[in-house]
């Protein structure tokens, strides 16, 4: 292989890169690191693995899935509030 191996990260010819790219890619999901691509000895791209959140964000979750008719965001429900507040 022609490579050089630095701390976990690699420098590869984007040659190489396209012949050997999947394979490659299993090894970040395996080992971690990084790769840096260069063509004609220029870095031209850094692959690496994603780094996964640990909690998911919940911004968006139910946009485009849920609608709320601007009625009902606009209702007055203190009447409801009362009923609560005699109990």
């Amino acid at each position: 292989m022609c490579y050089h191996e630095r701390m976990n990260s690699r420098i590869v010819g984007a040659t190489e890169f396209k012949a050997k790219c999947l394979a490659l890619l299993d090894e970040i999901g395996r080992n971690g690191g990084t790769i840096t691509v260069t063509k004609r000895g220029r870095p031209m791209a850094t692959v690496g693995p994603v780094r996964k959140r640990l909690w998911p964000s919940s911004e968006g979750l139910w946009r485009g899935k849920v609608h709320i008719p601007d009625r009902e965001l606009t209702a007055d429900t203190s009447d409801l509030w009362e009923v609560l507040r005699q109990g």
